[in-house]
């Protein structure tokens, strides 16, 4: 009766009902929605901040252009700032942004995969797999932009499935899981470098400049298929933002309530290396983006766990603005993005490093 009444009553309640700890639930029929409200503000607050670095990726660089003008050219409404908006800069800014997000994604679920602010693909080697196969395909011959991130996807893989066996002592141990990851990521680092020794001398230019993770010269034909990917990929991020929820939880809890905590984990660091794979295969190694992105998102919104949604934002518009500082700092002559991410992300790492061994919160 008590089960009858409870069904009668609950599609009654619309109104919003908050919760503990700043949560809202909100309840209709049939269904109901717990939302965080500070994620929330935080969502709005990153779309805000995104969408002006966008419009400033489209105004600013060797040819300043007014931001009306920009957006009018962006949507094919002026001729007059066509071709350095809508063809030069419009691609540009659309890679950036999704390999921001991508790189976002797969920090966030590499580190709650390892519960460790220090685990991101380019730290435990994935990155570094994927940029050693493509390097090795680009030094024999495979030099096509629309193959490349197949080799980094298949680098990448192979490089995360090395690393998750050699780590894997009857569980996966976050301290040991980062550990071998560099050591993997220092061992595929030289690989690398012995490709390019061993290839042609223009082979190893354009492979050193890819390497830097960069975004001149791309565009369309690298986002086009980036983007596709992506696409295949939601539901699985929309699984792994559901699925999450149950890695921060210990082992024995989680055996208790019956959750496949090991097939879990290995279905959450897939969709990761999946995702910073692709993004390597477009633009190259950019570093630091998938460590700076997951940690500055979780402190945003104070979560429990890393929140996938802010994470995608933040990546994003690290990634954008980064490649706006590329371009302007020294113009006319234009930065790799992954220098300045590097030049961000390198301190930050060392604050980590240090805050994780003084007992700082990470």
């Amino acid at each position: 009766m008590s089960g009858t009444a409870l069904r009668e009553t609950a599609p009654r309640q619309r109104r919003p009902a908050v919760g503990a700890a700043g949560y809202a639930v909100a309840r209709g029929r049939g269904a109901s929605f717990l939302l965080h409200r500070r994620s929330a503000l935080v969502v709005a607050v990153l779309t805000a901040a995104l969408l002006g670095a966008c419009l400033a990726s489209l105004c600013l660089g060797t040819s300043a252009v007014a931001p009306g003008a920009a957006l009018r050219a962006a949507f094919g409404l002026d001729s007059s700032a066509e071709f350095v908006v809508g063809t030069l800069r419009l691609p540009r800014m659309t890679l950036g942004l999704l390999v921001g997000a991508a790189l976002g994604v797969a920090g966030a679920l590499i580190q709650s995969v390892a519960r460790n602010p220090l685990a991101s693909p380019d730290i435990i080697g994935v990155t570094h797999g994927a940029a050693a196969l493509t390097v090795g395909a680009m030094t024999y011959g495979a030099v096509s932009t629309a193959v490349l991130p197949y080799w980094s996807v298949a680098g990448g893989l192979a490089a995360a499935g090395l690393v998750y066996v050699f780590a894997w002592r009857g569980g996966l141990h976050a301290a040991r899981f980062v550990l071998i990851g560099i050591g993997f990521a220092i061992a595929l680092r030289s690989v690398t470098q012995l490709f390019l020794t061993k290839g042609d001398y223009q082979v190893a230019q354009q492979a050193t400049v890819w390497m830097t993770g960069s975004l001149n010269g791309r565009g369309n034909a690298e986002a086009a298929p980036l983007a596709i990917g992506l696409l295949l990929l939601l539901p699985a991020v929309v699984w792994a933002a559901r699925a999450q929820r149950s890695v921060v939880l210990d082992d024995d809890t989680a055996t208790a309530l019956g959750i496949r905590l090991a097939r879990t984990r290995l279905g959450l660091a897939t969709v990761g290396v999946l995702l910073a794979a692709l993004a390597t295969g477009a633009a190259g190694p950019v570093d630091f983006v998938a460590l700076l992105a997951p940690q500055i998102a979780r402190r945003l919104t104070g979560t429990a766990q890393i929140p996938l949604v802010c994470s995608a934002l933040t990546g994003a518009f690290i990634t954008v603005l980064a490649d706006v500082a590329a371009r302007t700092l020294f113009s006319p002559t234009e930065l790799p993005v992954g220098v300045v991410t590097a030049a961000v992300g390198a301190p930050y790492l060392l604050w980590l490093i240090v805050a994780n061994r003084t007992g700082g919160r990470a």
